[in-house]
């Protein structure tokens, strides 16, 4: 319902400016009417605010590097030797 009312109230304003205005860009000067310069700043503006508002990807500080290396490695990384310091007392 409020895009509804939306799209009919921007329709109303733009068909209410049909006149002629004067642009003067850099050393020429154009005539165009009212209703095209607002619908090609708005079109522009909308363009605009979609690249802007748009999620970024994600990067990554350390780089892609895989979490598990080994899928076939068990947890246990400890070696005999340390198995048998911890052992004795």
């Amino acid at each position: 319902m409020l895009i509804i009312i939306i799209t009919v109230l921007l329709t109303v304003v733009l068909m209410q400016n049909t006149e002629p205005v004067r642009f003067t860009i850099l050393f020429g000067t154009f005539y165009v009417s009212k209703l095209a310069a607002l619908l090609t700043f708005g079109v522009v503006a909308f363009i605009l605010g979609v690249l802007v508002g748009r999620p970024k990807k994600a990067r990554s500080i350390a780089g892609s590097y895989p979490q598990d290396k080994d899928d076939d490695d068990d947890s246990d990384t400890l070696s005999d030797e340390d198995r048998e310091y911890i052992s004795h007392p």
